[in-house]
């Protein structure tokens, strides 16, 4: 913070004259870890052989990092990743906007003891047994996507004029554009992007400004998220339904630039 010596007005600064905001936006990578969940796989057909109707039971599922050789251009957007692009208002209240695009990765947990009840091909089916992935296998690895429009709120901690500390606290929500690879009963379907449902989330972080435009954060972010629409097998006829909770570790480099007119 710049000080100004002396008492007359034309010497003084007010402190609301100030930018009207600034504009950031930051990459990270992220990793993540998610509750168990019911997973309600189905399609109804009117041939009894194309059709089946099953749940899997409380199953597990794991992130996948992938952070081989992230430093390379053309593999950023390999492993999980982050990008926000946002607005600070710079008003009394601390308050922003920002979009976020988390690409995180869900993996259902090949070989885990699972509990998996319904009907396949018309016979019903009850039992306990290993989750064989030649016979059913799921993963939103390009991802597990949540694009978040978020309101934020900044907390100030430390404000010199090389080094300033925020805390972050943010509220979201937004839909899933994800990509899910899998394979049902043998049908094996290398997946695509479409919307599969939504996705609400809260965090709380921190913030390190330094040298005017450049900062890290790093954040934990809960979610849930709720898949509603998810395509399955090489004809798409199939669905998944499920829902779960997932916590998020970010660790994020970003820049930000006032714009906008001055406040007086």
């Amino acid at each position: 913070m710049t000080v100004i010596y002396g008492s007359s007005p034309a010497q003084s600064t007010s402190p609301s004259s100030t930018r009207a905001g600034r504009f950031y936006f930051s990459w990270g990578y992220n990793r993540d870890w998610y509750s168990k969940s019911n997973i309600h796989i189905y399609r109804h057909d009117v041939n009894p052989a194309n059709s089946y109707d099953f749940m899997l039971f409380d199953a597990k599922a794991h992130d996948k990092p992938d952070m081989w050789r992230w430093w390379q251009l053309d593999r950023l957007t390999i492993p999980e990743y982050d990008l926000t692009i946002g607005y600070d208002l710079n008003n009394r209240y601390g308050l922003g906007f920002e979009v976020a695009w988390n690409h995180l990765k869900y993996v259902v947990t090949d070989w885990q003891m699972i509990h998996l009840k319904g009907q396949i091909h018309g016979t019903p089916i009850d039992r306990i047994a290993p989750l064989n992935p030649d016979t059913v296998h799921l993963q939103h690895t390009n991802g597990n996507n949540y694009l978040l429009f978020n309101v934020v709120k900044r907390q100030s901690i430390l404000n010199r004029e090389k080094i300033q500390i925020s805390a972050i606290l943010k509220a979201g929500v937004g839909p899933m554009i994800s990509y899910t690879i899998d394979t049902i009963l043998g049908d094996s379907d290398p997946g695509y992007f479409h919307y599969h449902g939504w996705v609400g989330a809260l965090s709380g972080g921190m913030r390190i400004s330094f040298l005017k435009h450049f900062f890290i954060q790093t954040d934990m972010q809960g979610a849930f998220a709720n898949y509603t629409n998810t395509k399955l097998g090489h004809e798409h006829l199939g669905r998944a339904v499920h829902h779960f909770y997932s916590l998020q570790w970010t660790y994020e480099a970003g820049a930000s630039f006032p714009i906008g007119k001055r406040k007086r």
